[in-house]
């Protein structure tokens, strides 16, 4: 689904990830590479090839957008101990098969314990908001004057559904008048459920669709 935004064309995809035509720019919010090591290490039983999942979905956005660049939006990494050797080594091979791909890294909360990605993904880190044209790309969901802010940080989600029991929680976009919050992109991470305001977009990510939320 196509939308506009800070006078810039973006394609929601239902792989939890928005994408610029214009600027042949994939956009991903919270990857959180390394969380299931990381909880595996702190003795939690957690599902294993989740980093392997988010690769994969990468490799598919790649393949049907023809983006050049990769922006993440913050939380690449999920914590330092989660830059397992297996980890490590998954990302670099990924990345070995999409070398012509920048990929730009604003840092975001998690990234500032996890530390900046290894020199060999080759990724470019920036501590604050990255312009371009109409936009602020960012983390933290938080207007700028000027731009219209895409970020991500929040996780958001929606409850669909009547009686509790049957209630689904399905990630989402919501965009605000001035700030647009795109769902969690990484394979093993939590939502949030939200509360839009009057006015406010919400796009709900299911299956193989995007789908406008009515108010």
């Amino acid at each position: 689904m196509d939308i506009e935004v800070g006078g810039a064309r973006l394609r929601l995809l239902p792989q939890r990830a928005a994408f610029l035509p214009d600027h042949a720019t994939l956009l991903i919010a919270d990857a959180h590479i390394g969380k299931a090591v990381s909880f595996r290490r702190l003795g939690v039983p957690v599902p294993r090839g989740t980093t392997g999942e988010t690769l994969a979905r990468l490799d598919d956005l790649l393949a049907g957008t023809g983006a050049h660049r990769i922006v993440f939006l913050g939380d690449l990494l999920h914590s330092a101990r989660g830059r397992g050797q297996a980890t490590i080594d998954a990302v670099t091979a990924w990345r070995r098969r999409h070398a012509r791909v920048e990929l730009t890294l604003i840092r975001g909360n998690h990234d500032q314990h996890a530390g900046d990605p290894p020199a060999c993904w080759g990724v470019e880190v920036l501590g604050g908001p990255l312009r371009l044209g109409g936009l602020a790309l960012t983390h933290h969901p938080e207007p700028l004057t000027g731009a219209y802010v895409l970020a991500g940080h929040l996780h958001p989600a929606v409850l669909l559904g009547g009686r509790a029991h049957d209630r689904l929680r399905l990630p989402c976009f919501h965009f605000g008048p001035t700030v647009g919050v795109l769902p969690a992109f990484g394979a093993f991470t939590g939502m949030h459920v939200i509360a839009p305001a009057p006015g406010d977009r919400v796009f709900v990510a299911a299956g193989d669709a995007v789908r406008l939320l009515p108010a």
